[in-house]
């Protein structure tokens, strides 16, 4: 059997596209022991992919050139050799940017479909719904009635951090680009009001008529302007979850914030996180999120591109903000 492989041909300055992956096909590599041998079937597009393919990594080591891109996504045992894997089970695990890969056992977590399906594993059950859940539980301590506000409102980590905002019955005001994304989340998802961005010349003064009385929450996925704009509409004791920060990820020169000399007298807290540290309580929030799903209060909308061979354009459109919702990709089954 072949395994189709994705590879990092050269490292992107700004918008990664097409032209810094290349492809190639191996045999693909039976089980040792401890391995499970799989078939990719989803494949999740994330903003921390544009750090691991930049010169300067970041937080974990970077993906090397030629070798496979790495991503994490579901996938269906073909054959194992690892203890508690059989054919035929659906699994999560780093299955890169491959068709057919080998992934060890213990690095790997077979799927419970009790909790919600494949789908749902991919979006309100993903990685991107705990980081939501983590960030506003642990890292903001969302209380009820408070005033929250969510930067890239309409992707994969936003949609599920405003809607905690409302199962907690609070005011919530999200950040999109585009008046359709805007329209999803006031219409679909039943935010208080939406932000379009891209329409404003005032971000600062769009925040404060949308919450006029302040913002004891702020979510942010996006750093830059739209974080300069939101700690100056803090109220005391207001809480900020750095969770990502697209916009400074392909930007040519990095944005100096300016709001935070004012943040100290008012006792502000601002902290970043990785959803990984919570690794140990990942089925405290999966519980939780399943129970929520099937009450009906929680959705994800999915953007699914279809083909492995679209997985080089799918993070080019993470970065120019094409996708409204969590962005996957299809590649088998």
């Amino acid at each position: 059997m072949i395994n189709r492989r994705i590879l990092l041909k050269s490292r992107p300055t700004g918008i990664p596209g097409e032209h810094n992956f290349e492809q190639d096909e191996i045999p693909a590599a039976p089980p040792g022991m401890g391995e499970l041998f799989v078939e990719t079937l989803y494949i999740s597009i994330d903003p921390a992919m544009r750090s691991w393919i930049a010169q300067t990594s970041g937080y974990t080591a970077g993906v090397a050139l030629g070798a496979v891109m790495r991503a994490g996504g579901i996938a269906r045992v073909l054959s194992s050799r690892a203890e508690g894997f059989a054919p035929g089970d659906l699994v999560q695990g780093r299955t890169g940017w491959q068709s057919h890969p080998t992934l060890l056992g213990r690095q790997t977590q077979k799927l419970d479909l009790s909790l919600g399906s494949l789908e749902d594993w991919m979006g309100p059950l993903g990685t991107s719904a705990l980081t939501a859940y983590f960030g506003l539980r642990d890292i903001a301590a969302l209380k009820p009635g408070e005033t929250l506000l969510v930067s890239a409102a309409a992707g994969g980590v936003g949609q599920i951090a405003a809607q905690i905002g409302l199962i907690d019955a609070c005011h919530v005001v999200g950040i999109a680009g585009g008046p359709e994304k805007c329209a999803f989340l006031r219409d679909t998802l039943g935010l208080h009001a939406a932000i379009d961005y891209k329409a404003e010349n005032d971000l600062t003064a769009a925040i404060r008529r949308a919450c006029p009385e302040g913002l004891d929450v702020y979510f942010d996925n996006v750093g830059g302007p739209t974080l300069d704009a939101a700690l100056a509409n803090l109220r005391d004791d207001a809480r900020v979850a750095i969770c990502g920060r697209i916009s400074q990820t392909v930007a040519a020169e990095p944005y100096g914030i300016r709001n935070l000399g004012g943040m100290g007298a008012r006792r502000i807290a601002l902290r970043n996180f990785l959803v990984f540290d919570y690794h140990d309580r990942y089925n405290e929030a999966r519980a939780w999120l399943a129970a929520r799903i099937r009450e009906g209060k929680l959705h994800q909308k999915l953007h699914i591109l279809d083909g492995l061979d679209t997985a080089p354009m799918a993070l080019g459109m993470l970065f120019k903000g094409e996708n409204t919702g969590k962005l996957i990709v299809k590649a088998g089954g």
